[in-house]
């Protein structure tokens, strides 16, 4: 890694979603900080200059769920390869589920891994706890202590909540102390099956998951926050009804948030070919009225945020039959170039597509949002918009390969992701 105490990104287009600006100019940066944008200040004399001829400068982006590995014991090599990879998509902030190995139900766990997060320095972590013990579903976890540990919310990861009455709970004692609750809507017995219910799946002899399995947990979560006041964060919404209940939800001013996956951004069930062990997600993907509506959904605001939802897969994971394969996906690299494609899809002007991965994101998750503005942290990212690339195995630092878009050719790689003025991935020629 290189550390100058001074950065001159030169000659790009400044993309800032916070101003809703685009512009030609530089970004001076000193130490940690921003210090001008548009022209350096007379004098300034950078120990590094990177060339950003021809490409979009932007803040770095917030990725509200990917998995990172264990926090602790033998996983150092894999929290480090897949932070190289959060740098190299030009990711700077990364959600972390509790789904991990132990599961982060501890504040001793959570503290690890912002511990190691932090040595590594590639991008900030921010976990969130879990709701219950184990993520089972039977006693909830010490909120108090996982918050006091630096979790930002609590969360079930994927698993559904089959106990309603622990979630009333869980929302009444949240909404006592201000936390935020992260839920999957998704109901434990509903949700069950390996694919989207449909034509498709039936044609396949695939076990399928109905919309009902999202809508009747979406009305169970919307009557618990009206009861409870909790704000609730929604993650991975998938359907079509799903983002009108949502939307509903929005217009009564229900405190609710949520997110869509790049992969149900762009798919659909019809992409599972003959049994593509790369499709099997969760959620799975659905129709095109679905995928349309989250794409609509996510370009007027009704959805807060797009995220990769990046798993973490072992090399025989996807080596099996369809419904016998592990859900999941490698997305951290892919979450800028589906954001620079669903800004083309959306025909929203740039610095408004990119706050659905930066100032929306932050907004979701309680943070900060990332500012281009001089005496901000100097966190961003420079982007070749035009470099063409497909995501395979090849092409990706993550230590998990297997994507269901890999054979998609996109727009845009980072060629420099800048964390607290440190360049924390450069690629080649930047």
């Amino acid at each position: 890694m290189i550390e100058p105490h001074s950065i001159l990104v030169r000659g790009g287009t400044v993309v800032d979603p916070v101003a809703g600006t685009s512009q030609a100019g530089d970004v001076a940066i000193a130490g940690e900080a921003i210090v001008a944008v548009g022209h350096a200040p007379d004098g300034f004399h950078p120990d590094l200059v990177i060339d950003a001829d021809d490409c979009l400068v932007m803040p770095g982006l917030i990725d509200l769920c990917a998995r990172l590995g264990e926090p602790g014991g033998e996983s150092a090599g894999r929290l480090d390869a897949e932070l190289a990879a959060a740098a190299a998509g030009g990711v700077t902030r990364v959600v972390c589920p509790p789904d991990t190995d132990p599961v982060l139900d501890e504040p001793s766990l959570v503290e690890m891994l912002r511990w190691r997060a932090r040595r590594i320095k590639r991008s900030r972590v921010y976990p969130l706890g879990a709701l219950s013990v184990g993520l089972r579903g039977e006693n909830l976890a010490e909120m108090a202590a996982l918050v006091k540990a630096s979790c930002i919310g609590l969360s079930q990861a994927d698993r559904a909540v089959a106990d309603t009455q622990l979630l009333a709970r869980a929302l009444q004692y949240a909404s006592t102390f201000g936390y935020k609750v992260w839920l999957r809507p998704l109901d434990a017995h509903l949700g069950r099956g390996v694919a989207a219910s449909g034509a498709y799946a039936q044609r396949l002899g695939l076990s399928g998951v109905p919309v009902a399995a999202e809508t009747i947990a979406l009305h169970t979560i919307f009557e618990l926050v009206r009861a409870s006041g909790c704000s609730v964060h929604l993650s991975k919404l998938s359907s079509a009804a799903g983002v009108e209940l949502l939307r509903q939800a929005k217009a009564e001013g229900l405190p609710v948030t949520a997110d869509v996956s790049i992969n149900s951004l762009l798919l659909t069930d019809v992409d599972i070919g003959w049994f593509d062990s790369r499709m099997r997600l969760d959620p799975p993907l659905r129709q095109q009225g679905d995928r349309d509506a989250l794409l609509r959904g996510l370009a007027d605001g009704t959805i807060d945020a797009l995220c990769s939802d990046h798993s973490i897969l072992g090399s025989d994971d996807k080596v099996l039959p369809f419904a016998e394969a592990t859900p999941g996906a490698s997305g951290l690299e892919l979450l800028l170039p589906v954001l620079l494609e669903f800004a083309r899809r959306s025909a929203l002007a740039l610095p408004q597509a990119l706050a659905c991965t930066t100032t929306r994101a932050a907004a979701a998750a309680g943070l900060a949002a990332p500012s281009l503005q001089p005496g901000a942290a100097a966190e961003l990212i420079v982007v070749d918009a035009q470099q063409r690339w497909k995501p395979g195995a090849d092409a990706l630092h993550s230590r998990t390969k297997p994507t269901p878009l890999a054979d998609v050719e996109f727009s845009g790689r980072v060629r420099a992701t800048i964390v607290d003025g440190r360049v924390v991935h450069r690629s080649a020629g930047a």
